[in-house]
């Protein structure tokens, strides 16, 4: 999968219900704070009780959320996105997260959440 470019890192996150208020620039800021992340059908993104220090946007593919049973909890596509419980309550994952498909995600660190909720709380509303 080709990395997205700043400008479509941007473009997908104001198609999302967490980002899609912002104006262009707070989104290029955000988008430039970003870090891509692919994964292949059946790999673990995370585990149950590991370090939740990131949040996930999926651009592309299909990701499982499994329970601590590693029962079926939530299909999630493209726009979806996870892993964010952990990073504003600072406690491991609960869940399983695993790529169904070729995934590719957007992960934004806690530390650039923040930043981006001091800067505009709106964001965290979302």
């Amino acid at each position: 999968m080709r990395t997205p470019s700043l400008i479509d890192k941007a473009f997908q996150l104001k198609q999302t219900v967490l980002f899609g208020s912002l104006d262009l620039d707070l989104l290029l800021a955000i988008a430039d704070k970003a870090a891509t992340a692919s994964f292949e059908a059946g790999e673990t993104i995370f585990e149950r009780d590991a370090e939740g220090s990131r949040m996930y946007l999926i651009l592309k593919g299909q990701v499982q959320i499994l329970g601590a049973d590693k029962r079926h909890l939530a299909q999630l596509g493209a726009g979806d996105f996870f892993g964010d419980e952990s990073v504003f309550n600072d406690k491991p994952r609960s869940y399983y997260a695993i790529s169904r498909t070729d995934t590719q995600l957007l992960t934004l660190s806690r530390t650039h959440l923040m930043t981006i909720i001091s800067e505009c709380p709106s964001v965290a509303l979302g």
